[in-house]
Parts: structure tokens; C-alpha cells; sequence
């Protein structure tokens, strides 16, 4: 058997880092995780080829070349997905699709000859079994949870890592939140299973094998979600590891706000070469959290929490939603004045939307206030409800945020406002990589001298370079994350 897996391609967003990346020269951010552990669950003997269309393009000769073609994707890569069902029902090559986008919408997908649904370590058996005997069925779904322990080490060897940003693992899945506007407990239940501390290692060696070295993000929805189990087994197996390998990655992930509650956590993360973390903040607006349910963001400081997980050692990255119904006019500047004052560089902004069969959506569907579904996108301005708030105030509300924050101005303060607070751990060693040296001539070129509002690059280069060195080539990345934020929402502004 002959099989080609397909990651489709997706529009530019903040999460596709498109301008950024040009300055380390790499295509994507992220490999396509779920896809590689696909493949590793696949028979041995079979032939297996990936086509990320990230990072190259799909050829007919590609297809043509394999038996089956597997394609997996999320929302926001609907349209190109359906390119490549088209494609592929022209050529006339059998197409097997999972993955969110298709769990999800498996009814807008009739023409997919197989939908193997769900977590894939529960379905994907059953369609092999039933094509091995040579009565496959169309669709294969399920209500059961998968045992992770029992996941394979994705097959890294179909990629060419050195086109990505970053690598990726998975260590647990699900959450033990109900955020309303959240579908991650529908896709992975509430119950966090785990991997063990065996299979993270053989995961993070199987990457340094391939000679990968700089950052690694841990996909996981929720990394805290079993406490006493990083503290115990998880961290201390990482930071042991991380010490024999004198520091190899540096890693990510997304984490709940009350990671700030364990100050004992946030140290064994710092300590493991943890830098930055992802949290929902979503709203400084006390009655949009208890609409939405996010109930471990209610009745506490947000902005000390920010500070204290900062002051440690991490990098807080943050979401931000407008468009809850409890929002009035004032939330705009509002939100503008929590970001400003946290020192949160990377806020992401985004509308809200209803994910099929969420609580969200079901609630606004017996209001009789859906549209259509959602986009996936965080910056095309869509919303697929009606919002309580005037659609026109809360787009140009929306337009006022993004355009505020990204501003060289407010965003350059910001960074140094972050910096000034910022305690990069003393013992964590800095490995100078020609990547870098590359990154920061680009910089100089294109936001020190071709950029009209260079001056505040200027600024930020020297305040950096003197008063805080060791975080000079944070602050480096940081200017040029914040290019790609503006130029990502300038060109959505173009469009519409």
C-alpha cells in the first residue's frame, strides 16, 4: 500500500507567523503532529510519503503516486482541504480524512470515502482491519476516550525539520474547564489523560536524535491539568534530562491562569527550560467570565496573576475575545488598558465564535441568533452569531484594539515594560546559532531601516543592548513578532 498524508495549507493569521518566519528562513511554525503520529500507527510495510502544504506544494504526480491519500486538518483549513478532496476525486485516488475539521463537520464531507473520526488510536484500527478484509465502511466514529500511554513516537523521518520553527509533542489531552465557547472537551473529554514519563523522554530524545535544537512546544490544551503529576514524575524526569543534555530546547505550551496559585509548578516549569506560556485570559470583564464559564479566570486579580507568572521566569502569551454578550462599548479601551499594563507582548485578539455543538452554540441556537459556521480564523472579523452588541460598534471596536496594541508605539512600551520586570533564569545557557545572527541582520535591514516607524526599533535595540543585555536577543524577537502581528492585521484591514 502506497499512502500519502496531506496537511492542507491555511490562511495568514496571527498563528501562522507568515512575516516572522521570513526572518529566520523557515516556512511553517509547526510540524503537522497528529498526521506524523498517524503515520507511525500505520502498518510498517506500507509506503508512506507526507505533503505538508505549508511548507511545499501538492502535486498531482503526488497523488497519482499513492493508493490512499490521508489528509487531517483543523477549521480555519477548510477551503484548502476541500481543494485537495477535489483533486483528489479528479484523479481518482480513495481519500481517508480525520482530524478536527472533519469530526466536527463530517457532514459537510459526503464526498470522503472514509471518515475515520475521533482520536484515531480508537478508530483508525477498525478501518484498517475492515480495508485489510476488503470492506471498508464510510465512516468510523467514537464516543470512548483513547489510552495515550499507548501512543506511538510520531514518524519524524517523513519531514524535513529543518523547514519548521518549532517541534512538537503531546503529553496529555483534555481539560478540566467548560469554557462555553470551547469545543476541546467535545474533541478530548474533561478527564486529563496523560503520557508517562518513559514516553516523554523517548519523545524528547527522538527529537534530539534527529539534531533538532531550539524550541519545542507541548501541544497540549492544558499542560497543568494533572498537577501533582508534573510535579512528581513529569518535571523532575525533564529537568534531569535537560541538565545531562546541557539544554538543548527551550519549551512552550498553554496553561489556565491558576498556574499562577503554584508558585512550586512555575519553578519546576522555569527550571525544566519552560520561557513562555500560552493562557486564555479572554476578558478583564468580571460578568463575560461567568457567562462563558470560565470559571478559573473569575474573582481574582488577572493583571497580578500576569505579573506573578512573569516575575518567575515565564513569558505569558494571552487570548483575548470580544463579543460576549455582557460587553458594552467601554470593554475596548478597557481591554486596551489591561493589555498595556500586563506586558503581555504576544495578545492575541479575536471575535467571537460558536464551534458546533459547543454549549455556546447550542444556547445561541435556541436563541435563534446563529449564522453560519465558524471560520476558525482569529483576525477575518467574522462572527458566526448575531452579538447583543451593535455588529458595527463592536467591528470598529475591534479594529481600535488591534490597531492600538500592534501600534509601534504601545507595542514597543510594552515590551519594555515586560523587560523591565522579566527574571531570565540565571543558569540557563545561551547557545548562539547562525539562525540568530541572520534573524537580527534582517532585523536591522528591514525594521531598522526599510521601516517607516523605524525609531522605535532603534529604541528598543539600544535600551535592550545596554541596560538589559541577556534579554537582547528576546527583545530582538519581540520586534519582529510584533511586525508580523501589524502586517498580518494591516493586510486583513486591506480586505475588507
Amino acid at each position: 500500500m502506497k499512502v500519502l498524508l496531506i496537511y492542507p495549507d491555511y490562511p495568514d493569521t496571527f498563528w501562522s507567523f507568515r512575516y516572522a518566519l521570513k526572518f529566520i528562513s523557515k516556512k511553517a511554525s509547526h510540524p503537522p503532529l497528529g498526521l506524523l503520529t498517524v503515520a507511525a500507527m500505520l502498518p510498517k510495510e506500507w509506503e508512506k510519503k507526507l505533503v505538508d502544504m505549508t511548507v511545499t506544494t501538492l502535486s498531482d504526480k503526488d497523488i497519482k503516486w499513492a493508493d490512499y491519500v490521508f489528509i487531517s486538518a483543523m477549521s480555519i483549513q477548510r477551503e484548502s482541504a476541500k481543494k485537495v478532496i477535489a483533486k483528489c476525486k479528479t484523479l481518482g485516488t480513495k481519500i481517508v480524512a480525520g482530524g478536527p475539521l472533519f469530526t466536527s463537520f463530517y457532514k459537510d464531507f459526503d464526498d470522503v470515502d472514509h471518515l475515520v473520526l475521533n482520536e484515531a488510536e480508537i478508530t483508525l484500527p477498525s478501518f484498517l482491519e475492515d480495508l485489510k478484509n476488503g470492506h471498508a465502511k464510510h465512516i468510523y466514529t467514537s464516543n470512548k476516550f483513547s489510552d495515550i500511554e499507548k501512543t506511538p513516537i510520531p514518524l519524524w523521518k517523513l519531514i524535513d525539520i529543518k523547514k519548521y520553527a518549532h517541534m512538537g509533542i503531546q503529553y496529555s489531552r483534555g481539560c478540566p474547564f467548560n469554557c462555553e465557547f470551547c469545543d476541546v472537551t467535545l474533541l478530548f473529554g474533561h478527564r486529563i489523560r496523560t503520557k508517562t514519563k518513559d514516553q516523554i523522554l523517548a519523545e524528547l530524545e527522538s527529537i534530539y536524535s534527529l539534531g533538532w535544537r531550539g524550541r519545542v512546544f507541548i501541544v497540549d490544551d492544558n499542560f497543568i491539568g494533572n498537577k501533582w503529576k508534573l510535579k512528581n514524575e513529569i518535571l523532575p524526569s525533564m529537568i534531569d534530562w535537560m541538565e545531562k543534555k546541557k539544554y538543548p530546547f527551550s519549551f512552550g505550551t498553554q496553561v489556565s491562569i491558576n498556574i499562577s496559585d503554584d508558585e512550586e509548578l512555575m519553578h519546576l516549569m522555569v527550571k525544566a527550560g519552560f520561557g513562555s506560556v500560552f493562557v486564555g485570559i479572554e476578558t478583564p470583564n468580571e460578568e463575560s467570565l461567568a457567562e462563558c464559564g470560565k470559571l478559573q479566570n473569575q474573582n481574582r486579580d488577572l493583571l497580578a496573576c500576569v505579573k506573578k507568572i512573569q516575575k518567575v521566569g515565564l513569558e505569558v502569551q494571552a487570548g483575548f475575545i470580544l463579543g460576549f454578550d455582557h460587553d458594552t462599548s467601554t470593554i475596548f479601551e478597557k481591554l486596551i488598558e489591561f493589555i498595556q499594563r500586563s506586558g503581555i507582548v504576544t495578545a492575541m485578539v479575536g471575535l467571537l465564535n460558536a464551534p458546533p455543538d459547543t454549549k455556546l452554540y447550542q444556547r445561541l441556537a435556541k436563541e435563534d441568533r446563529l449564522l453560519s459556521n465558524s471560520s476558525g480564523d482569529n483576525t477575518d472579523f467574522s462572527m458566526n452569531f448575531v452579538p447583543k452588541m451593535d455588529p458595527q460598534t463592536l467591528v470598529k471596536g475591534y479594529k481600535e484594539v488591534v490597531t492600538t496594541i500592534y501600534s509601534p508605539k504601545c507595542y514597543s512600551k510594552r515590551v519594555m515594560n515586560f523587560l523591565r520586570e522579566f527574571k531570565l533564569p540565571k543558569k540557563r545557557p545561551f547557545h548562539l546559532r547562525s539562525v540568530y545572527i541572520v534573524a537580527l541582520l534582517k532585523s536591522i535591514l528591514f525594521l531598522g531601516i526599510k521601516e517607516k516607524e523605524r525609531s522605535y526599533y532603534w529604541k528598543l535595540f539600544f535600551w535592550s543592548l545596554f541596560r538589559h543585555p541577556r534579554l537582547f536577543p528576546l527583545a530582538i524577537t519581540f520586534a519582529i513578532f510584533g511586525f508580523n502581528l501589524r502586517k498580518t492585521f494591516e493586510n486583513y484591514l486591506r480586505s475588507i
